[in-house]
């Protein structure tokens, strides 16, 4: 598998907001085995979205990569099997 078609993110450290690169998204809630059904969320025409199963506030800046995250490391990476 090359990974995600579709970013997902992790709120593991319980960092009041995440600024991300995309609009569409999943959200893990935190790295396994503590995470949330993961769910995908779309901003729309949005800057911000809250998920409802964990209630992290994610807010789009364009300036981020689809893989970038402001804290750095909220990139939920699945370990290689």
């Amino acid at each position: 598998m090359a990974g995600h078609a579709i970013p997902h993110f992790h709120n593991t450290d319980g960092h009041s907001a995440i600024n991300i690169g995309v609009r569409e998204f999943m959200c893990v809630g935190a790295n396994p085995p503590m995470d949330h059904p993961h769910v995908f969320l779309d901003m729309g025409d949005d800057v911000e979205r809250v998920c409802p199963y964990c209630s992290t506030l994610y807010r789009y800046r364009p300036e981020l990569k689809a893989d970038e995250t402001q804290p750095a490391g909220c990139a939920f990476k699945r370990d290689a099997a």
